[in-house]
């Protein structure tokens, strides 16, 4: 194994392979700070490129992009309170507030240092813990998917503090909008009204983007017609500064790097739900969590430290089982078949120089977004310090470009300003948006794993509840969502008496 692993850091000496990393990080920087921009979509727009290259330059492109996107949907995250890319929307809930607070450079510092340690974690369990990591995803069938998708939406009762009514509201319709579409297993039409576009469901990259885009514009547009400015400011604090900051949040990187690498061998769930449950965590473990939401960097770590352990964690299935992960892996699978390779055992051993010298580079790219995202992030700071009156129509180009980019479709321009239109709603109402996309995030999958399961057992609900407390790995993830709840009620209950 470890000579393989020399093998594999030979590779990092060639300057292509290098050349190929600066440009998969610049790349995937860029992508996943524009929203609409999807990780998917600038892997999947770079294979082509990659045809001609050695297996190992250009899976490092790939891998690049890959890492440099997820993290970088923070900074549109942070800045303008639209997420670059789904992973980054528990980045939102602490991410915005010290942005508007006058702390932007503190955020995004503590978002990019975060997202790198978390990345790092996540590749050193891919380097030595693979093959034992991918055979505890086997366990998994479609009762587990179904209680890991409950166990995410039990997160709705944490994030919604002091409005916990709300929030399950919103919870609730998140999980109603995702019934729109084709039933996964019958692919019986629902509530589509014969639009062609609803038929894969709701987007959830078009959602994001009108949920949270829209409000945010026309809060804008009432701010310019008053005296206030865009922002408080800008910091002028070090990035490096807010290393030791990081410092003293040692368990809560360790906590979440762990919770992503979980999230992420576990396929179909995605860097969303581990950013959301390592959030939820560092909630749960604080000494203050009425600070969350509110700019507390320890909610803005544990979701950028989560969701960017999710990548290594993605690719343990893809490599030794062939099974990806999300989206991502989907296409990452292509590119990796389209070279002549096959994952599986074989892959790390008689294609031990191509994988472990792609696995070298996932280490790099890493490192690399770290100056890439904090000299894009400098420029970016700006942003608010622009007139409110000019960033609001600034906000809504971006909004209208991502979400027609997504399918080249204008339908989607129409649902993404619905959308919109429900957030600002909500806003107004001081109803809590991020259950809404959780609901949303995890209702097909919980659905979709529900139906599969009582088919499994010609829908005897008896032989299902006797399935869920039978099975090992069920049993757990069951135990956890009840805690779940009655955290979530003693925490409710605590509110109500503080605030009597």
């Amino acid at each position: 194994m470890f000579d393989n692993m020399l093998l594999g850091l030979h590779a990092l000496a060639d300057p292509a392979l290098l050349l190929a990393v600066l440009i998969g990080v610049v790349g995937g920087v860029v992508i996943g700070a524009l929203p609409g921009l999807t990780s998917t979509m600038g892997v999947a727009l770079l294979i082509p490129v990659t045809f001609s290259l050695p297996p190992q330059v250009g899976l490092a492109m790939l891998g690049g992009i890959y890492c440099a996107s997820t993290y970088s949907g923070a900074i549109s995250a942070i800045l303008l309170n639209i997420p670059g890319t789904s992973a980054s929307v528990a980045t939102m809930l602490d991410g915005h507030p010290m942005a508007k607070s006058g702390e932007p450079g503190r955020a995004i510092s503590l978002a990019t240092f975060a997202s790198c340690i978390g990345g790092m974690v996540s590749v050193i369990a891919l380097l030595f813990l693979a093959p034992q990591l991918a055979e505890f995803s086997l366990r998994f069938g479609s009762p587990e998917y179904f209680l890991l998708a409950v166990f995410g939406i039990t997160v709705i009762a944490s994030m919604s503090a002091g409005a916990m009514e709300k929030g399950l509201i919103a919870g609730a319709l998140g999980l109603i909008l995702s019934t729109v579409g084709t039933h996964p297993l019958t692919g019986t039409m629902r509530f589509t009204g014969g639009v062609p576009t609803l038929f894969d469901g709701i987007p959830l990259v078009v959602s994001l983007i009108g949920l949270y885009s829209i409000p945010e514009v026309i809060d804008l547009i009432d701010r310019a017609k008053g005296t206030q400015s865009g922002a408080a400011g800008v910091d002028k604090t070090s990035p490096f500064g807010t290393l030791r900051e990081l410092g003293r949040q040692k368990f809560n990187l360790l906590r979440s790097s762990l919770i992503g690498i979980v999230v992420g061998i576990i396929p179909g769930v995605g860097c969303s739900v581990g950013g959301f449950l390592a959030y939820d965590a560092a909630k749960k473990g604080s000494k203050t969590p009425e600070r969350f939401g509110k700019g507390a960097s320890e909610g803005l770590v544990a979701s950028e430290t989560g969701n960017n352990a999710v990548t290594g964690g993605t690719l343990i299935p893809l490599l030794t089982l062939g099974i990806p992960g999300n989206p991502v892996t989907a296409v990452l699978l292509g590119g990796i078949m389209i070279h002549g390779l096959r994952p599986g055992p074989e892959l790390f051993t008689t294609n031990a120089d191509v994988t472990y010298g792609f696995i070298f580079s996932l280490f790099l790219s890493n490192l690399l977004f770290v100056p890439v995202g904090l000299l894009l992030a400098r420029y970016g700071l700006r942003v608010v310090q622009v007139p409110a009156g000019i960033l609001a129509p600034l906000i809504l180009s971006l909004a209208v470009i991502g979400a027609y980019s997504l399918r080249s479709s204008v339908d989607d321009i129409w649902i993404m300003l619905a959308i919109g239109a429900l957030g600002w709603g909500m806003a107004a109402l001081a109803v809590p948006r991020a259950p809404l996309v959780l609901g949303l995030v995890l209702g097909t999958l919980a659905e979709g794993e529900l139906a599969r399961s009582l088919a499994l057992v010609r829908g005897d609900l008896g032989a299902f509840a006797v399935q869920l407390v039978t099975r090992p790995v069920a049993l757990v993830i069951l135990v956890l969502c009840v805690s779940a709840i009655i955290h979530g009620i003693i925490q409710h209950r605590r509110n109500s008496k503080m605030l009597e």
